[in-house]
């Protein structure tokens, strides 16, 4: 058999590079957001053609040709990474790193990218929802679904800027007015609001299948609505809900809300854990064969859709869409990889070159325990895979900043054995726009870690389960386990950063000073330090971008730590 062609079905993204219209795929279009609003949203199939919208909104924040992304900026500013990129690349990576703009004057704009993506996504959620009454549904059952996947987006959205940022507007309807900044107790319980709509409309049995991989489910809505409850009660300090001046409380969820949820989720029957770590990850589960153009047949992907992804973002190669559409190709592929890939080094297949961003710390290396079975297929280790060896790894070595000699692995480009990205074999693709693998946004062990800290009486059992998946014994149930197990199952999928902060400002400042040490800038040796009282002095939260400020004449407001 060919290859390549073994390799697309292997790797389970053959409807990945297959694709061609969006009768194959829900999320495989062009833009669907031209249509004048005078004259759109009549029937159903508007509805549907706004909802895919709102998915293309979503993923734009995912995968921005910005200088950073949500996803990057959770893994720089936890203890599991540096920022990385080139010695004469900008310092956005490195003030996120320090929580300082003193390490590159001038960054006062590194979220500008972000900010206008994450609130023109809101927009397009916000349009489809308030029109919802003008609509000729042909069924109530597909209203509820469509508002329910549409809410859920936006509270995503929002969950994503309000951990960020803190302090943002709030728009619930489609607006460019120039609005103040909302209490953050009123953002989170619209979030909760969102998504316990979501997990009443969205009916247990939509959305489950293969050919809808990457919709939003109700069982996703409920992890969601879970990571949400941990998050704020722990930075908070207190149950979400919010009563405005003149109505009800809203966004009320509690404790046993949030365990009811994720019960649901394991009782459903329809997610697992898959028998080996390894198999999660692409690039883990390739065996090379060197000198040649591809991988042996005996990768043992699991497949994107396999029973432990509860929530994915769905990417593709860029070759599926017209060019010249407002830079869609961009965000068509997952620019993750391409950032987290290793600096400019093609020379070893599997793994393809990208920007150094993100490099592993051997601090945070040490919290795996001798013989856990997850280390090997979540970071490439330098000196252990014989990279550092090559005699053409001296030109990427002495073009990276913050090198600890570790890298992600779980969301690393790859590439055939000519260096071309596996989106194409004859290597006339881009490599930075042609890497489609997914982003796992929520995974079954992270649902089984939440129940168990949410007091699930068979935690211990859904601790020990996992452990058991990664070679190890059993241990107690204890919160410092739990959060330590997180810390090792999840690590690279930016998650560990939220993790430390809703455990307190000061744990956060602790483990990222900690996570200093020993880097080479450009081949130079050097030390990685730290300012705690600069950390702790921004609560963990980022600036407000600067032109955003101004061009609200001021009615934004700077958070602390930032002024």
């Amino acid at each position: 058999m060919n290859k390549y062609k073994y390799l697309i079905l292997t790797l389970g993204l053959a409807g990945f590079l297959g694709m061609t219209s969006c009768s194959e795929s829900f999320l495989d279009v062009t833009s669907k957001t031209e249509s004048n609003t005078e004259n759109f949203y009549k029937t159903e199939k508007d509805a549907w053609r706004a909802l895919i919208g709102c998915y293309d909104g979503w993923r734009r924040v995912m995968s921005t040709d910005g200088p950073v992304t949500f996803l990057i900026a959770s893994n720089i500013l936890s203890d599991e990474t540096l920022g990385g990129g080139g010695v004469g690349d900008g310092s956005a990576n490195i003030v996120l790193d320090h929580f300082d703009t003193s390490y590159g004057p001038g960054q006062q704009t590194i979220f500008t990218y972000d900010w206008k993506l994450y609130y023109a996504g809101i927009y397009r959620c916000n349009e489809l929802i308030t029109r919802a009454e003008q609509i000729k549904w042909e069924s109530e059952e597909t209203k509820g679904l469509y508002l329910g996947e549409a809410r859920a987006i936006r509270a995503i959205m929002y969950f994503d800027l309000v951990r960020l940022f803190g302090n943002i507007p709030l728009f619930l309807e489609p607006s460019s007015e120039n609005r103040a900044q909302a209490d953050p107790a009123e953002v989170y319980a619209h979030i909760f609001d969102d998504l316990q709509y979501a997990i009443a409309n969205i009916p247990a049995d939509k959305n489950t299948s293969v050919d809808d991989h990457g919709r939003i489910t109700r069982y996703a809505a409920e992890a969601i609505m879970a990571r949400a409850y941990l998050y704020y009660s722990g930075y908070y300090g207190k149950e979400p809900g919010f009563t405005p001046a003149d109505g009800e409380t809203i966004g009320s969820v509690t404790k046993a809300d949030a365990l009811a949820a994720v019960t649901d989720i394991i009782t459903s029957g329809k997610y697992g854990l898959i028998d080996d770590f390894k198999d999660l990850w692409p690039a883990a589960s390739l065996v090379p064969i060197p000198g040649e153009l591809g991988w042996a047949e005996g990768s043992s992907y699991a497949g994107d859709a396999n029973k432990e992804v509860i929530l994915a973002m769905k990417f593709f190669p860029t070759y599926n869409y017209p060019s010249g559409e407002d830079n869609y190709a961009l965000q068509a592929s997952n620019r993750l990889l391409v950032n987290m890939g290793m600096r400019n080094f093609n020379d070893c297949p599997p793994y393809g070159k990208g920007w150094g961003v993100c490099t592993v710390t051997p601090e945070f290396l040490e919290m795996f325990e001798n013989g856990d079975k997850r280390l090997a297929p979540s970071v490439i280790d330098m000196e252990g895979e014989g990279i550092a060896s090559k005699a053409s790894f001296e030109a990427c070595y002495l073009d990276w900043r913050n090198y600890t000699g570790y890298s992600n692995k779980k969301y690393t480009p790859i590439i055939f054995g000519n260096g071309s990205p596996f989106a194409n074999a004859e290597g006339t693709l881009d490599f930075m726009i042609n890497n489609p693998e997914q982003f796992v946004m929520v995974r079954y062990a992270d649902v089984l870690l939440m129940a168990a800290e949410l007091g699930a009486p068979q935690g211990a059992t859904y601790l020990n389960n996992i452990r058991k998946r990664a070679g190890l014994g059993e241990v107690a149930l204890t919160q410092k386990n739990i959060m330590d197990e997180r810390a090792r199952e999840l690590a690279f999928e930016g998650l560990r950063y939220w993790d430390l902060l809703r455990q307190g400002v000061d744990v956060m400042a602790d483990a990222v000073c900690a996570s200093g040490g020993k880097i080479w800038n450009g081949g130079v040796e050097t030390t990685n330090s730290y300012v705690r009282s600069k950390i702790v002095a921004t609560k963990g939260l980022q600036q407000i971008p600067q032109d955003q400020i101004t061009l609200s004449n001021g009615v934004l407001v700077q958070n602390e730590g930032w002024r």
